[in-house]
């Protein structure tokens, strides 16, 4: 004989780690808010569906985005908006996951819409969970898209004036009438008899990725008390009062049973076909041999730093380039303030044997510092064991860490001693290169053709590139 166990779904966390109240069993949302039973239904398809193991999470700004404190699958955070735009970045490249993308009303409906217009039209294959509770709860309970004509909010203290703000605007409604969505309806969470029906088109949303159906969304007709200014109860009852009578429940469209399931083709090109496809025509000993650098130089984690107009960013993508050279796996991230020139700058730097995971580096084995408040600021992110280097001609004081290798170079003053002080970039490149042994002369010759845009300044780079690069061989063994 069966035993009926109550309990919380796998597919959520045991203890909440991530969530920053003191209580880590109980999740942090406002008593009343719809969140809970949104992410309660979801749990529960992923269980019994038994596809926790293979969901990825998109989450955007807005309370949405705390869904990575509760469901243990994997978790995106994506800008504000643009979920739909990452869902499908997921689901093209892991076509064997299942993409949800999980939005508000301030979200997906206002600097989100392009995004989720695009997706449905395309007929991404993911799943989007669209919470409407016609305000932007999470920042102020301001007028969102959906906001109600005469609803006060905090941008709108006298009500929506749809002669100034518009009327609201009705998702389910306007993706249902394009051709390639597959299933799009709209519940509501304001008694238990439409929570059991929200429930159903949560799983049939779920379900229709699983089977590869195409593009569905759930419409979710939510409380959030705190925003309103409610108590949860009343919050439930103006759902079902006003909310109602501007966004009707019911199915908008579902071609569930019309549609056959479609095939998702894994292409593995060669580098080869890549290269004729796009009509790109392949030099002659293009890939270089790889160096053979000491252990703990391998698979370096770049991060190069300093003042926008020193090439910092220039740096990092020839690093990154002279990593292709020689066939590792790379990527390369810049990062910058909005002045550009004179303004802070830096980017993130992968070379690899195996596939970077993420282009994000947190804590580099190696920052390459070309200013003071560069070396200052990211020097106590570097792994013990790592290196720093730093341009000595502009940064007067040292490295303070007793854990790390230290190049102290003159980068700018050997490039002002070359005839062109721009060069210091490369002259750095390159003394890394010859201090680590993880690139070649050649690699780098090689790499000038491709970041060095005026041919006429080849050969002053050459010359740094030999200058920096004997710089660092000197200081290999030192």
């Amino acid at each position: 004989m069966s035993n009926k166990v109550l309990r919380k779904p796998e597919s959520f966390y045991d203890i909440y780690e991530r969530n920053p109240s003191a209580d880590k069993k109980m999740p942090h949302y406002c008593p009343g808010c719809g969140h809970g039973n949104v992410h309660k239904f979801i749990a529960e398809a992923l269980d019994d569906f038994e596809v926790a193991d293979r969901t990825i999470f998109v989450s955007p700004v807005g309370c949405s985005v705390f869904a990575y404190y509760y469901f243990d699958t994997g978790n995106i955070q994506a800008a504000h908006g643009r979920a739909p735009a990452v869902a499908t970045g997921v689901k093209r490249t892991h076509p064997g996951s299942i993409v949800i993308s999980y939005q508000g009303d301030g979200d997906l409906a206002a600097i989100g819409t392009a995004e989720i217009l695009h997706a449905a039209n395309r007929g991404e294959g993911i799943t989007v969970f669209f919470v409407n509770n016609a305000i932007y709860g999470m920042t102020g309970g301001q007028m969102a898209p959906t906001t109600l004509i005469n609803q006060p909010t905090t941008t709108s203290p006298n009500g929506r004036n749809p002669r100034n703000e518009g009327y609201p605007i009705k998702v389910a409604e306007l993706i249902s009438q394009l051709e390639a969505p597959v299933y799009v309806e709209r519940v509501a969470l304001f008694d238990n008899k439409h929570r059991a029906q929200a429930r159903l088109a949560v799983r049939k949303a779920i379900k229709n990725q699983i089977e590869n159906k195409g593009f569905s969304l759930v419409e979710i007709l939510s409380p959030c008390p705190s925003g309103w200014g409610m108590t949860p109860v009343d919050s439930m009852q103006w759902i079902k009062d006003s909310m109602l009578p501007n966004f009707p429940l019911g199915v908008y469209r579902d071609l569930t049973k019309d549609v056959e399931p479609y095939v998702i083709e894994k292409l593995n090109p060669t580098a080869a076909e890549i290269m004729e496809k796009i009509e790109i025509s392949q030099r002659e000993n293009r890939i270089f041999t790889k160096a053979s650098p000491a252990e703990q130089y391998k698979n370096p984690q770049i991060k190069v730093a300093g003042f926008g107009g020193q090439g910092i960013l220039l740096l990092g993508a020839a690093l990154a380039q002279a990593g292709m050279l020689n066939d590792y796996h790379v990527s390369w991230l810049p990062s910058y303030g909005p002045e550009m020139r004179g303004g802070t700058a830096n980017c993130h730097v992968n070379i690899r044997d195996i596939e970077v995971g993420s282009p994000v580096v947190s804590n580099p084995s190696v920052l390459i510092a070309m200013n003071r408040p560069s070396l200052e600021k990211f020097e106590a992110d570097v792994v013990p064991g790592g290196i720093i280097m730093y341009d000595s001609s502009l940064i007067e004081i040292t490295v303070t860490r007793k854990d790390v290798e230290v190049l102290a170079i003159p980068a700018t003053q050997m490039a002002d001693q070359l005839g062109n002080t721009r060069t210091a970039n490369m002259i750095t490149m390159a003394a890394y290169a010859g201090y680590t042994g993880l690139f070649s002369k050649e690699t780098l010759y090689e790499t000038l053709k491709s970041a060095i845009k005026r041919p006429k300044l080849i050969e002053i780079n050459q010359k740094a590139v030999d200058a920096g690069y004997d710089f660092g061989l000197k200081n290999r063994n030192k």
